[in-house]
C-alpha cells in the first residue's frame, strides 16, 4: 500500500476522481437525453406460471445485453409488464390498458394459446405487432394477422416426426389423447391427416378437460384400455395435465410392457420441470422437442441467467432455462434490432372513429388509436436475420421456421437423447459438426437409425402396438322373436332351455357377426332374445328399441327399420341394406295376337329406307351388267323385273342370276353384307317380340288403389303401417301377412276375394320376395319411400356407432356382403321397376345408317367408274367437235349405244366364234354401222357438213342408222 504524506497529493486524485466522475456521467447523460424511449408491453404470466417468470427475466437480459453490445443505438425499449392470470379477458383487457394509455408499439405474449387468440385481433386493429414465444398452436396462425409473430416452434411442424416414428416400428394405430381446449385441438387435424397420408389409422380420439378430476381421467383410460386394441398413444397436453394423466396410467397398468407412449413438445420441452414422482411414472416414453444446439454463448447465457435468476427470485428453487425462455430472448433481441431499423419516427397513435371493438360487446373496451409506425415495424420484424440462442432466426409468414427435432427416452429419472430428425433427411442417430445429418442420402424412417430404446415395462424389446382387450362386460344384444319361419332369413332364434342361452342365425347376425370381425378392437356379445316366457316376441319392434332406451340392452340387432321417431331414442349405425319402401303388384302379359306383328321389329323409316335401297341396287346392277350379260337384256318388262327380282332375292340368297362384271360383283358383295346384318337383326327383334314375355303392372298408381277401395298388405308389425296411414288407406284396406307365401295367397285371392291388390315392403323384403317368386308374377311400381333402411341400434351417444358404421362400409363394398347374401336369399332374376318390364323398342334407322351409307358409296363409285369407261371408250362418237351434233342428238346416241350388246366383252366370244365357222364369208356380219345425220334437215348456222361414222353393234352388214331433225332414229339395211 501506498503511504500518501503529501497533501498535494491527495488533493490532486481526489480532484481527478471527480472530473472522470463527473465526464462520465455527462457522457452517460448524453447518451440516454439522444436515445429515444420506446414503449413496448409484456403481457404475461408471472404470478402463477414459471414459463412467465423465466420469459420475463429472459427478456430483461436480452435488452442489458442488447444494449450493452449496441451503446450507439438511438432508441431504447421500455418494457411495461402487465400480469395476465393465464386469463383471456385478464389479457385482453391489460392488451388494450397498453395500447390506448401507454400507447405501446409492440406487446409480447401472451403466453397461452387462448389468450393469444384474442389479443391477436386487438394488435391487429391498432397495428401493432403481437410477439407470444410460448403460444405454439397452429390454430393462431389461421387468423393471418399481418401484425402476429409467433416466435416458437409451431405444433403442426412436429407431426412429421411423430409419424416418422410411428413408421420405423411399423405400428398401424394410434390413438391421440389431448387437452381439451383450442391449444389441444389445435394440432388434431393436422396430426390425424399426416397419420391418414402415411395409411396409419386413428379409431380414437380422446380429449380431457383440464378441470378433469382424477376419476374421470382414469374412466377415460379405462375404457380404452378394455374396449380398444391400440397400444400407442401421442399426448398432446401441458405438463400440469399430462403430469396427472401418466401417475394414473401407471396405476391402472397402462405404463406396463406392450404399451407406447408419444409425448409432444408441450411436455418434452417441459421435462426438466417435472418432479421425481412424475419422472418414475413417465418411464419408458418418448419425446419430441426442438433441437437447440449447444453452443459456448449459451452456456455462458445459462449461467449468468441461473445467477441472476436466483438473485431476483430467491424463493423460487429448482428452476431451469428452457426454451421458452431462450425464445423469449431471441424474440426479444429481434424486436429490438426492427425498432431501431424503423427510426425514431413518428412513435404516436393516429385515431379513427371507426377503429373499435364495440363487435365484441364489451361495453369498456372503448376506441383506441393507431400505431402510425405499426406496419413498418412489422415489416422490419419479418425481415430480422441473426444468430441468436437458439440458433439461426428467421421469421417467414410471422412464424420462426421448423428446425430440428431431436427424439429423448425417459429413463429413471432422466432422459437420454436416442436420435434427431431434419424435415429433408429424416431419422438419424447423430449430427456431423455443423448440425446437419450427414449419414443419409435420403429420407430415412428407419428405427435403425435411432438409438436403444427402453419402452415402458423397462423392456428392450419393440412393442407390437396393440393387444385384444381381455377386460370389460359383454354387450347384451337384443334380437327379435319371429313366429315359425316367418321370414327367418333375416333372424332366427333358438333358446336352450337347459343352459339358459339364446342363439341366433340369420342374414341381420350374419351381417353383424362380420362386422365385428373387421372391427379394429375385440368387442365380446351376447344374444338375448325379446320374448314372453312362452317365446312369442314380447311386443313389436318399437318395444324392442324401447328396451335399449330403458338400459335393458346394449344394442339391438336384428332386421330393425331405422326411422327418425326410434332415432330419438336409440344411435343407429348406418343400414346395411337398401333403403326405401315400394310398392308391389302383379303382373299381366301385354303381348297381343297381331297380324301384322311381323312389321313391329322394324321402324317405318327403317322399312322405307330398305325398300328404296333394294330397288337402288337393283338399278346398279341393272346399268353395270346390261351391255354385257343377257339376263338382263329382252323386253322392258322383262328388265325390270329381272331387276327388282335380283335385288329383292338377295334377301333370302336365292338369286340364281350370274353376275358378270367386276363392278357388279362389287356392288352385289357390298349389298349382301348390308343384307345379312339386316336379316339376322330382324331375325332376332323379331322372335323376342313374339318369344319374351312382355308384362305390365296390373295397378300402377296409388290413387288407382285408393280410388277403387282396393286392399293393400304389409308386414304385420311393420312402421309401413304408419305410411300407409299417411297415404290416406282406410283401416278396412289394410290386411297383414307374415310371412311371403301368405302375401302370395292374398295376391291369388285378389279384393274381391278378401285378398290384396298390392303390397308394400322394404327393399331388404322386396328383394327377398322375388327370389321367391318369379318376377313374370309381381313388380315393384309406382315412387320408392324414403326410409332409413336395416341397421344395428346403441344407446344414444355409444362410441361403438362410429366404429360399427365405419366396420359396416367395409362389408357392405366387398365380397363378403354378397357372400352372405347369397346364403340366405335367392337371387331375383330381375330387379327392374317400370310399368313395362320388357323393352319394347324397334330397330330404327339410326342403328344402321351407316351400313346403307357404305352400300350407297360402293354403289355410286361403281357407277362412276362405268360411266368414265364407257364414255372413254365411244368418245370418237359421243364427244366428237362436230357443231351440227346437238346435246339431244348425243343423248339419243348415247342411249342406243348403251342398249347395244357389247360384243368385245368376253361373254359374247364363243357365239362369235360360231359365226366365223359357220360362215367364213360374213366376216363383216357384224360390220360397220353407218350412222348419217340426216341431210333433209335445215343446215346449221355454222356448218352443213354430213356426219358420217362407223359403230360396231348388233346389226346387219351395212345397216345404215339416220337420226332425223327430231332426234328419231331410222335404221335401214342397204
Amino acid at each position: 500500500m501506498v503511504k500518501m504524506d503529501n497533501p498535494s497529493i491527495m488533493i490532486f486524485m481526489i480532484i481527478t476522481c471527480l472530473v472522470v466522475n463527473m465526464l462520465g456521467g455527462g457522457m452517460a447523460q448524453i447518451r440516454n437525453e439522444s436515445s429515444v424511449v420506446v414503449k413496448v408491453g409484456a403481457v404475461l404470466d408471472v404470478s402463477n406460471g414459471t414459463v412467465g417468470i423465466i420469459g420475463l427475466s429472459c427478456i430483461n437480459m436480452a435488452l442489458s445485453d442488447f444494449y450493452e453490445s449496441h451503446s450507439h443505438y438511438k432508441t431504447r425499449i421500455q418494457i411495461i409488464v402487465r400480469d395476465s392470470h393465464k386469463d383471456v379477458v385478464t389479457s385482453a383487457a391489460h392488451a388494450l390498458d397498453l395500447i390506448k394509455n401507454e400507447e405501446v408499439q409492440a406487446i409480447i405474449g401472451p403466453i397461452t394459446t387462448m389468450e393469444a387468440n384474442f389479443v391477436i385481433q386487438i394488435g391487429e386493429k391498432a397495428h401493432i405487432p403481437i410477439v407470444t414465444f410460448s403460444a405454439t398452436s397452429p390454430s393462431l396462425a389461421s387468423l393471418q394477422s399481418p401484425y402476429f409473430f409467433q416466435i416458437s416452434q409451431i405444433d403442426s411442424a412436429q407431426v412429421k416426426v411423430i409419424t416418422t416414428i410411428i413408421q420405423a416400428f411399423g405400428w398401424k394405430q394410434v390413438i391421440p389423447i389431448y387437452i381439451d381446449n383450442s391449444f389441444g385441438e389445435g394440432l388434431i387435424p393436422y396430426l390425424t391427416n399426416v397419420l391418414q397420408q402415411a395409411n396409419i389409422q386413428v379409431p380414437y380420439l380422446s380429449a380431457i378437460s383440464l378441470s378433469a378430476t382424477d376419476d374421470a381421467i382414469t374412466d377415460e383410460l379405462y375404457k380404452i384400455m378394455t374396449t380398444i386394441p391400440t397400444r400407442v398413444f401421442i399426448v398432446h397436453m401441458s405438463p400440469n395435465l399430462g403430469s396427472k394423466l401418466f401417475t394414473l396410467a401407471k396405476k391402472i397398468g397402462m405404463m406396463g410392457e406392450g404399451y407406447v407412449w408419444i409425448v409432444t413438445d408441450s411436455m418434452a420441452n417441459l421435462f426438466n420441470s417435472l418432479n421425481l414422482n412424475v419422472w418414475e411414472s413417465m418411464e419408458g416414453v418418448i419425446g419430441v422437442r426442438t433441437y437447440i444446439p449447444r453452443t459456448k454463448k449459451l452456456d455462458d447465457f445459462g449461467v449468468r441467467w441461473k445467477r441472476k435468476f436466483i438473485s431476483d427470485n430467491p424463493t423460487l428453487v429448482d428452476i431451469n432455462l428452457n426454451i421458452f425462455g431462450i425464445w423469449a430472448y431471441d424474440a426479444t433481441i429481434a424486436l429490438a434490432m426492427a425498432i431501431e431499423k424503423v427510426g425514431i419516427g413518428n412513435t404516436k397513435f393516429g385515431y379513427n372513429e371507426s377503429n373499435t371493438l364495440s363487435n365484441y360487446y364489451i361495453p369498456s373496451f372503448e376506441k383506441f388509436g393507431i400505431a402510425q409506425n405499426g406496419e413498418k415495424l412489422s415489416e422490419a420484424l419479418s425481415n430480422a436475420r441473426f444468430k441468436g440462442l437458439s440458433g439461426d432466426f428467421n421469421v417467414v409468414d410471422g412464424k420462426l421456421q421448423a428446425s430440428i427435432f431431436e427424439i429423448i427416452n425417459v429413463i429413471g429419472n432422466g432422459e437420454k437423447r436416442v436420435g434427431f430428425w431434419t424435415p429433408n433427411k429424416g431419422l438419424a442417430r447423430n449430427l456431423d459438426t455443423k448440425g446437419l445429418i450427414s449419414n443419409n442420402s435420403i429420407y430415412s424412417s428407419s428405427k435403425n437409425d435411432l438409438g436403444s430404446i427402453i419402452w415402458p415395462g423397462d423392456i428392450y424389446s419393440i412393442p407390437k402396438g396393440w393387444e385384444i382387450p381381455t377386460i370389460g362386460k359383454k354387450l347384451r344384444i337384443g334380437v327379435p322373436v319371429k313366429k315359425g319361419d316367418n321370414y327367418a332369413e333375416f333372424v332366427k332364434v333358438t333358446y336352450d332351455h337347459n343352459t339358459n342361452k339364446t342363439d341366433a342365425t340369420g342374414f341381420c347376425i350374419d351381417v353383424f357377426k362380420a362386422v365385428v370381425d373387421v372391427l379394429p378392437y375385440a368387442l365380446p356379445y351376447e344374444f338375448f332374445r325379446f320374448a314372453k316366457p312362452d317365446g312369442e316376441m314380447a311386443g313389436n319392434y318399437n318395444d324392442l328399441i324401447a328396451q335399449i332406451y330403458y338400459g335393458n340392452y346394449d344394442a339391438v340387432v336384428g332386421d330393425v327399420t331405422i326411422t327418425a321417431n326410434r332415432s330419438n331414442y336409440v344411435d343407429f349405425t348406418m343400414p346395411f341394406t337398401e333403403t326405401g319402401v315400394s310398392m308391389v303388384v302383379s303382373t299381366k302379359d301385354n303381348r297381343k295376337k297381331n297380324a301384322w306383328a311381323f312389321l313391329k321389329p322394324l321402324t317405318w323409316g327403317l322399312w322405307v329406307t330398305s325398300g328404296c335401297s333394294f330397288v337402288f341396287i337393283g338399278f346398279v346392277v341393272w346399268v353395270l351388267e346390261h351391255r354385257i350379260n343377257n339376263n338382263f337384256r329382252g323386253p322392258p318388262s322383262h328388265q325390270i323385273g329381272t331387276s327388282l327380282w335380283f335385288s329383292f332375292s338377295t334377301m333370302v340368297y336365292a338369286h340364281r342370276e350370274k353376275v358378270v362384271s367386276n363392278l357388279g360383283r362389287f356392288v352385289v358383295v357390298v349389298w349382301i353384307f348390308v343384307v345379312l346384318i339386316l336379316v339376322q337383326s330382324y331375325t332376332a327383334s323379331l322372335t323376342s317380340h313374339l318369344t319374351v314375355e312382355q308384362l305390365s303392372p296390373t295397378i300402377t298408381d296409388v290413387n288407382q288403389l285408393l280410388k277403387n277401395k282396393m286392399n293393400v298388405g304389409y308386414l304385420k308389425g311393420s312402421f309401413v303401417y304408419g305410411i300407409l296411414k299417411n297415404l290416406s288407406f282406410s283401416d278396412s284396406q289394410l290386411i297383414t301377412y307374415q310371412s311371403p307365401g301368405e302375401c302370395h295367397e292374398l295376391f291369388l285371392k285378389g279384393s274381391v276375394n278378401g285378398g290384396i291388390d298390392a303390397a308394400f315392403l322394404e327393399a331388404a323384403y322386396f328383394k327377398h320376395f322375388l327370389g321367391t317368386y318369379s318376377c313374370s308374377k309381381y313388380v315393384m311400381v309406382g315412387p320408392r319411400y324414403k326410409t332409413g333402411g336395416l341397421g344395428f341400434a346403441f344407446p344414444k351417444g355409444s362410441p361403438l356407432v362410429a366404429d360399427i358404421s365405419r366396420a359396416i362400409l367395409n362389408v357392405t363394398q366387398g365380397d363378403k356382403m354378397r357372400t352372405i347374401e347369397n346364403a340366405w336369399f335367392k337371387e331375383p332374376s330381375c330387379l327392374v321397376s317400370s310399368s313395362e318390364i320388357s323393352s319394347n323398342n324397334n330397330l330404327g334407322l339410326e342403328s344402321f345408317w351407316g351400313l346403307f351409307l357404305i352400300a350407297g358409296i360402293a354403289s355410286l363409285l361403281a357407277l362412276l367408274i362405268f360411266m368414265v369407261t364407257f364414255i372413254y371408250q365411244h368418245k370418237h362418237i359421243l364427244l366428237n367437235n362436230d357443231p351440227i351434233t346437238s346435246i339431244w342428238r348425243r343423248v339419243c346416241i348415247f342411249v342406243r349405244i348403251f342398249d347395244q350388246r357389247d360384243l368385245n366383252c368376253h361373254t359374247f366370244e364363243k357365239s362369235e366364234n360360231k359365226n366365223e365357222n359357220s360362215n367364213n364369208s360374213h366376216d363383216d356380219d357384224l360390220g360397220a354401222v353407218e350412222i348419217s345425220l340426216g341431210t333433209h334437215c335445215p343446215p346449221s348456222p355454222s356448218s352443213q357438213t354430213e356426219l358420217n361414222v362407223s359403230v360396231h353393234g348388233d346389226f346387219s352388214p351395212n345397216t345404215v342408222i339416220d337420226v332425223g331433225c327430231n332426234g328419231e332414229i331410222n335404221i335401214q339395211e342397204t
